[in-house]
């Protein structure tokens, strides 16, 4: 179960571009694959330890008129105008276990994110190939074993996304996604406070409250093959520089890169076709 967890972690944060689209076409109401992804990234954020995996990675896509699903995101569309939409958004954090920095304290459990999200498009081109918006998304968060579930917070990530679909006629998708991150108190305790039990010599104690949460920079690109083969990759930077938790001493370093890449393959495809924005 907590390599499915990974999976999902490893799918949303290397399929990060926005299902921006060039223009309508027609296509199959659903379409289903698998193939994989790698990824090499941080135990947690400000962690000096990582972890890379090479996984297995299933994929569904649907394209109904208030659900969709595609390799970037589970859509659950609640409003859209012309220039303003709210949908839902998810993330997530995968388990932690073992790590040095945390030795004798409890492992952190996944992580689960949901919430609103709204979404301000400020510009699009007359092809729909390039497009400039402010996403606002607001996700409660959840920790959990699959034994046990308790609450762990909230985040704000207000972010600017630029996507550039078949950049420079290369059949490429690029996407640009930079912002801020703000996280209450109950998020930055579960990640960062250390307990008076839990102090060592090398390890004080530590509390901390809400706030400013750091920034992270996104940079994604996408190909989707005429066989059904389909490639994305991603970069992100993550600077913890400022942030309420900064000093906690489980903040191993405060600048850091994630990577990350996945391949996959239409296997199956409804006969139904429907009418859509290019994806």
């Amino acid at each position: 179960m907590k390599k499915l967890v990974l999976s999902t972690s490893v799918v949303s944060s290397l399929l990060c571009i926005s299902a921006a689209s060039a223009q309508t076409e027609i296509k199959p109401q659903w379409e289903a694959g698998a193939g994989f992804a790698a990824i090499d990234f941080p135990m947690y954020r400000g962690s000096n330890e990582r972890r890379s995996y090479l996984l297995p990675v299933p994929y569904f896509v649907y394209r109904g008129d208030t659900v969709q699903i595609n390799r970037e995101r589970v859509r659950g569309l609640i409003f859209k105008r012309d220039r303003v939409e709210m949908d839902i958004s998810v993330n997530g954090s995968v388990p932690a276990k073992g790590a040095i920095a945390r030795q004798g304290m409890p492992d952190l459990d996944p992580t689960l994110e949901v919430g609103p999200s709204l979404n301000v498009h400020l510009y699009y081109s007359e092809d729909r190939k390039k497009n400039f918006d402010v996403r606002m998304p607001v996700r409660g968060v959840i920790a959990s074993d699959f034994k046990h579930v308790q609450p762990a917070g909230w985040l704000f990530q207000p972010q600017l996304d630029a996507d550039f679909l078949d950049a420079g006629h290369s059949g490429w998708n690029i996407g640009l996604v930079g912002g801020l991150v703000f996280s209450d108190q109950r998020y930055n305790q579960y990640f960062y406070n250390v307990a008076p039990q839990y102090a060592t010599a090398t390890r004080a104690a530590y509390s901390v409250g809400g706030g400013y949460a750091g920034t992270q920079c996104i940079l994604a690109v996408s190909n989707r093959r005429q066989d059904g083969r389909w490639m994305g990759g991603f970069m992100k930077w993550d600077n913890l520089n400022g942030a309420v938790f900064a000093d906690s001493p489980l903040v191993k370093t405060r600048q850091y890169f994630t990577v990350g890449f996945a391949v996959t393959w239409t296997l199956d495809k409804s006969d139904k076709m429907v009418e859509v924005n290019a994806d």
